[in-house]
């Protein structure tokens, strides 16, 4: 089995050919193939790693944007009055593997 440790969005995935990622967004529309960075490449009983040179190249289509879930901040501060609520959804960006080469 060939897999893959790859820098995506500030992590770093373990992917297949076939498997689906989700990482910060990145640029570009569904459809478009994207390249993803290898830090460590598996090829059954060989392991390569970025220190010893990776020719391999990791390939990944753009499935669509998304958001992720919506998170609630609240400050407070005692006896003053002071309340604030805030939300954040974090952009994300589905990828499905299509190529280690």
């Amino acid at each position: 089995m060939v897999y893959a440790i790859v820098k995506a969005g500030g992590h770093q995935e373990k992917v297949s050919v076939g498997s689906i990622i989700v990482v910060d967004r990145m640029e570009g529309e569904a459809g478009d193939k994207v390249q993803l960075e290898p830090i460590m490449l598996v090829d059954g009983e060989t392991v390569t790693t970025a220190a010893d040179g990776i020719s391999a190249k990791v390939t990944a289509e753009i499935v669509k944007d998304e958001l992720g879930p919506k998170i609630s901040i609240v400050k407070y501060k005692n006896k003053t009055g002071y309340r604030k609520r805030m939300g954040h959804r974090q952009k994300l960006t589905r990828l499905k593997i299509t190529e280690i080469a």
